[in-house]
């Protein structure tokens, strides 16, 4: 029988942070307000952080103190192909794999146990050895005199405990992963380099370790399905806009195989050219330049053979007007808990989303390998940034999520070559005032997320560093955390950890969206999502897409967010802009605001409460001036969209002084 595991010995890919839809179902309240601000000791289970997962934080621990036998990560894995296979798979796909597991020079001792984990992300089936009908069913050999229990130890992983003697050098398990007529299934999306991993517990005392190198295959895309249209929200008359066209599966996977041509139709105020031809090499993808004519509100349109048509965002052409910036801040790579290469995350952020800044933020402890113990993959993912990033045109940032399962989680952005990785587990950066004194200096922001809910809420009462932290994220992947009365609330929501409670602390904190996204889809993580079709954006107003103009417009507020649409939103104060501060009195708000879809309602929000509500007439395109009378000192005033399908965007709040 297998030794019991230490609590974080299971690989943590099987819980991550993307939500379950258990996880989804649940809506729990909880909680009061926001907390007195208080002194938390680092290095102790000071049980007052009311949101600290201590099981699993203690777990994390014992892992990392877990001391790892010389046997433990012994020998290597490798995928058995046939003559002129590949052993690739179409996303969603099934068919059998067969791997290898050969012992290393230590072997593994009588009581060990070898472990296959398949990916553990969107849709691939769990190894099992209980059902040979149902989907992953594997089977198990070895040699003579072996006795093998396998089991299933937890999503999409299999233990196999070693017995009656033991698995001496050289010698190998042979697994058929997928045995059964049903095969296994695949990824649902796209990844040019998903890995079937081994572990390997070597003397059997519930320890165990990754064997280096894993083998790998590639998932697919599927057939071509679907245009994409994503461009930018705001243009000059005379200049050229950019519009980045995609054709993807029905998963909004890039990479497709598609040669053909796409015609396009623009609104009398634009002009470009009339069809786009795609050959096989472009993966689907093109940049069309188009040209701002007349002033106005402005969309495209293109369709294709056997292909669902597409509309873009709205494009306004004025005068005037600060540029909006289009970003997905937060997102992870299969280098932390997520599907695909970061390679390819960087590519589909600029070509499939047409994004204008983007930060690759995978985690510093959790996923596997953990990148505060994998300095070169962290470097790896330094140089993929940097190779994006192109000055004027695509801002791309080196940034990692600080995953604090005591006191909330953080994306760290820098605008700056390098960022120093502060691993939350390290006790010298495990409270966030330890994470922002080690920032200090720098051109850093951090960023709280999901701040209402699962997978962990954020403890508020550390009070937001005003330099090193000026933005909150209100919306992503698992929902909104911008008040009680949003829709769209995330999951497992705890009442009195929202961005408006935060507000109502006395905190100036502007509004960003994200997508959190962690299957390869930086930008359009609302169409990877069957069933939620939420996800987040932030809008960045800003001349300059250049680090230092994203990095000034962040840390004045202004920015907007929504749950993934490139909903157009203007919003300004007496003529100041969202973020703003402003004095005591009444005022004048001045709103614009253009959908994707029929605009449902426009929301004013002041200190806690919805004010006023303007009905949609059921147009995509409304305009209005709302007089705010009286706003006193600590005040706070700010916007919220909601169109057809409770997509939503929120400006960032005007602040009282």
């Amino acid at each position: 029988m297998l030794r019991p595991l230490l609590p974080a010995a299971v690989l943590l890919l099987a819980s991550g942070c993307a939500p379950s839809p258990a996880d989804a179902a649940r809506d729990t309240p909880g909680g009061a307000g926001a907390p007195a601000p208080r002194d938390w000791q680092p290095g102790t289970d000071d049980p007052s952080p009311p949101i600290a997962l201590w099981d699993l934080v203690q777990g994390l621990r014992d892992d990392v103190a877990a001391p790892r036998n010389p046997a433990d990560g012994g020998g290597r894995g490798t995928l058995l192909l046939e003559p002129g296979d590949d052993g690739s798979v179409v996303a969603g796909g099934t068919r059998r794999w067969t791997l290898r597991y050969e012992a290393g020079p230590l072997g593994v001792a009588d009581g060990g146990a070898v472990f296959f984990q398949a990916p553990p992300f969107w849709g691939w089936s769990t190894p099992q050895v209980q059902d040979r009908g149902a989907l992953g069913f594997t089977t198990v050999e070895g040699p003579d005199g072996l006795v093998l229990e396998a089991f299933t130890a937890d999503v999409s992983l299999l233990a196999i405990g070693i017995s009656g003697r033991a698995l001496a050098e050289g010698e190998t398990l042979t697994l058929v992963y997928g045995a059964g007529p049903a095969g296994a299934r695949a990824d649902r999306f796209r990844d040019d380099d998903s890995l079937f991993r081994f572990a390997v517990d070597g003397d059997g005392d519930g320890v165990r370790a990754l064997v280096p190198d894993p083998p790998s295959i590639v998932v697919r895309a599927g057939p071509p399905a679907q245009i994409v249209l994503s461009g930018a929200s705001s243009a000059r008359p005379g200049a050229t806009a950019r519009l980045a066209l995609a054709v993807l599966d029905a998963g909004a996977n890039a990479g497709v195989d598609f040669a053909g041509v796409i015609a396009l139709e623009y609104d009398e105020g634009l002009s470009g050219p009339a069809s786009v031809t795609l050959a096989a090499g472009d993966g689907g993808c093109a940049e069309v330049p188009v040209q701002a004519l007349a002033e106005g509100l402005w969309r495209v349109r293109a369709s294709g053979a056997g292909l669902v048509a597409a509309e873009s965002n709205p494009l306004q052409v004025a005068a005037e007007g600060r540029r909006i910036l289009w970003a997905d801040l937060h997102g992870h790579s299969g280098d932390s808990d997520g599907t695909g290469s970061p390679e390819d995350w960087w590519s589909y952020a600029r070509r499939a989303a047409g994004l204008d800044v983007a930060a690759l933020s995978d985690h510093d402890h959790w996923g596997q390998p953990f990148l505060d113990a994998a300095p070169d993959v962290w470097k790896h993912l330094e140089a993929c940034a940097h190779s994006a990033d192109e000055e004027g045109r695509f801002v791309a940032l080196v940034a990692y999520e600080w995953t604090s399962w005591i006191h909330g989680h953080r994306h760290v952005l820098s605008f700056e070559d390098d960022l120093p990785l502060l691993s939350s587990l390290d006790p010298r950066w495990e409270t966030p005032r330890q994470l922002w004194d080690g920032l200090a200096g720098r051109s850093v922001l951090t960023v709280a997320h999901h701040t209402a809910g699962g997978p962990i809420a954020c403890d508020w009462s550390w009070a937001p560093d005003p330099v090193l932290e000026p933005v909150t994220e209100v919306m992503s992947t698992h929902g909104s955390s911008e008040a009680a009365d949003s829709p769209r609330r995330i999951y497992s929501f705890q009442a009195g950890r929202t961005a408006r409670d935060a507000l109502d602390a006395g905190y100036r904190l502007g509004f960003v969206g994200s997508g959190d996204t962690h299957d390869g889809h930086p930008g359009l993580g609302q169409l990877s999502q069957p069933g939620s079709g939420q996800s987040g954006l932030a809008a960045i107003l800003s001349e300059d897409c250049t680090r230092a103009g994203v990095l000034e417009a962040l840390r004045a507020r202004r920015c907007y967010a929504t749950s993934g649409p490139r909903i157009l939103l203007r919003a300004a104060m007496d003529g100041l802009p969202m973020g703003s501060d402003v004095e005591p009195g009444t005022h004048k708000l001045a709103v614009l605001v253009a959908g994707t879809d029929v605009l449902e309602r426009i929301e004013l929000v002041r200190s806690g409460a919805v004010v006023d509500s303007l009905a949609g007439d059921g147009s995509r395109e409304t305009s209005m001036v709302w007089t705010v009378p009286e706003l006193r000192a600590g005040e706070y005033v700010y916007v919220r969209v909601v169109q057809a399908g409770s997509q939503l965007a929120w400006s960032s709040p005007f602040f009282v002084r």
